[in-house]
């Protein structure tokens, strides 16, 4: 399987995560198998877990990393509490998030993730479960224009939701191109010259149809109490939404006491659970942007646990 997907950040990532040789590590988001492959090249007695919800990436991923020490196992990254106990493993050292949509998905019209081609209406990066066409065509206006709000921060989201129920009245919205159609008659011309206008509203349905922001806040949480003691969590943003997400949960990780200020002393004796590797966000170099503009937007946070 061609699986092309340039990964995003590696060495940045690579060597943020301090490898050690004998440990065990995650990758939750496969994908092609960039990053894991540079995890595994660098383990001797040491463990990855490679996981992804989307078959396909399974499935390229285990022709690439064949013949490494590395197990491969089709789950949603939400879930790694469960898969890393079905392993017989407790703790780990490090775990890696690559969010968002790869460029295989993109590119593989047949799934239905760009607006760019004419294709079924879909975006399920597992393949199972509702789709996108489910939502557009069953949810309500008012739910539509919540989601395209929301998460595609959208602010022409009222026209686009209420265009979408008038016109899926005389027949169903089931195509790529049929919802881009109605987007582009749904914002002004001006909206239309600057950007495509159909990027945050594909945006709002792949995050909704994937509970992206749902899966991610549950991830964080869980992979911060699997860490051992100097494990590090770094995880590749490609949104606002995303980034805001990790950035306040990595605050929290980190955040000592929070007595009210005038409290003269301390009594609620909490002290930070980690440091913050990065306290900026690190971003592709001009040269990665070039070589692969899809990385624009990406941008890398790091996260060292010091306390159980």
């Amino acid at each position: 399987m061609d699986f092309k997907h340039l990964p995003v950040l590696l060495d940045e990532t690579i060597e943020g995560l301090n490898i050690k040789p004998d440990g065990v590590y995650v990758d939750g988001t496969v994908g092609g198998g960039g990053h894991s492959y540079e995890i595994a090249r660098r383990l001797e007695s040491g463990r990855l877990i490679a996981v992804d919800r989307d078959p396909d990436a399974i499935k390229a991923a285990g022709e690439r990393l064949y013949g490494l020490n590395v197990k491969l196992v089709r789950s949603n990254y939400c879930d790694i509490d469960g898969v890393l106990r079905a392993l017989g493993i407790e703790k780990i050292d490090g775990m890696i998030l690559d969010l968002g949509v790869s460029s295989w998905q993109l590119d593989n019209r047949e799934r239905g993730f760009s607006y760019h081609d004419d294709a079924p209406l879909d975006m399920r990066m597992s393949k199972e479960g509702v789709s996108a066409a489910d939502i557009v065509n069953g949810c309500s206006y008012e739910q539509l224009r919540r989601i395209i709000f929301e998460y595609g921060e959208e602010k022409y989201a009222k026209n686009i939701a209420s265009n979408i129920v008038k016109l899926r009245e005389s027949k169903p919205i089931e195509s790529t191109a049929e919802l881009a159609d109605i987007i582009s008659m749904s914002v002004p011309q001006k909206a239309r010259r600057d950007r495509n206008p159909c990027r945050k509203t594909f945006q709002a349905l792949r995050i909704e149809v994937n509970n992206e922001l749902g899966s991610l806040s549950e991830a964080l949480d869980k992979a911060f109490e699997l860490l051992n003691v100097g494990g590090r969590l770094a995880v590749i943003t490609f949104h606002s939404l995303e980034d805001r997400l990790v950035k306040q949960r990595f605050a929290g990780f980190c955040q000592g006491c929070t007595c009210p200020p005038e409290f003269p002393v301390c009594v609620c004796g909490k002290t930070p659970r980690a440091r913050l590797i990065n306290k900026k966000p690190i971003e592709p170099s001009a040269e990665e942007q070039r070589i692969n503009p899809r990385s624009r937007s990406a941008k890398l946070r790091i996260l060292e646990k010091i306390k159980d």
